[in-house]
């Protein structure tokens, strides 16, 4: 019965993969913390402050506009909420018709951003997908070395089995690099839909109070007579003119 050999150990397997393998690693340990950098920052800790939210509540439930753009700027408060409040309030504030406007502006805010967010997934994404074509170019490498060894007079098993193992090995890492890796990237892309929607309807509560719902529209505003701007109720009807009885020359005729 022949011998067998010693089995090969695990850091021996990723020494046959050679340069591809290594760069797989490394790309694993980028991965690996870009992932634990995704799972700590998009929480609801760190997108929707609780202490964020209470401030705005109360800012906001006394119309304190001008205070609560404040309270978004400061450095403490900077949030995923904040930042959308921010500039949906700024416009609020700027001019005479920013209560009707600040709503757009708190939709464009919103989708900026997620848009921030899902840029910062876009890095594990690109490793998830170009991880297996590492791994094919490891194997190719490998494949081709195999046949030059091949087509050599003197060719010797263990360099055949060496090529062979470089080709099997780097496919094999790089299969297991990107399964997890896109599972982790479609993984936090749902979460960060998640957190936004649940920032919609959080925003929703925030600016009810200052809803421009008693307000009067701008096209009522701008017909207002000056007397309904001044008192408040409607300008008096000018009384029309009464008719004025006949006199005795134009009911008889001329007078003689």
């Amino acid at each position: 019965m022949a011998a067998t050999g010693p089995a090969l150990t695990l850091l021996q397997q990723i020494q046959n993969g050679g340069v591809v393998g290594y760069l797989i690693i490394g790309l694993s340990v980028v991965a690996l913390a870009l992932a634990i950098i995704h799972f700590l920052s998009i929480r609801p800790q760190r997108l929707l402050p609780p202490h964020v939210i209470s401030q705005l509540e109360d800012l906001l439930g006394r119309r304190d506009v001008k205070a609560a753009i404040e309270a978004c700027q400061r450095p403490e408060n900077q949030c995923f909420l904040s930042r959308i409040m921010e500039r949906g309030l700024s416009r609020y504030a700027r001019t005479a018709f920013g209560p009707f406007e600040f709503k757009e502006a708190l939709e464009r805010a919103g989708a900026d951003q997620v848009a921030r967010l899902y840029r910062a997934t876009d890095a594990l994404g690109l490793i998830g997908a170009i991880a297996p074509m590492l791994g094919l170019l490891g194997t190719v490498i490998g494949m081709v070395g195999a046949f030059d060894t091949i087509s050599q007079a003197d060719t010797r098993p263990e360099l055949l089995a060496g090529n062979i193992s470089q080709a099997l090995v780097t496919t094999l890492m790089g299969l297991l690099l990107a399964i997890p890796t896109m599972a982790a990237f479609t993984y936090f892309r749902n979460r960060i839909d998640h957190y936004a929607a649940e920032a919609a309807q959080q925003i929703e509560q925030l600016i009810e109070p200052i809803e421009p719902a008693g307000h009067p529209t701008p096209g009522a505003a701008a017909g207002a007579t000056p007397a309904r701007a001044a008192g408040g109720g409607p300008a008096p009807k000018r009384a029309a003119p009464q008719p004025t009885a006949p006199t005795a020359g134009a009911a008889g005729g001329p007078a003689k």
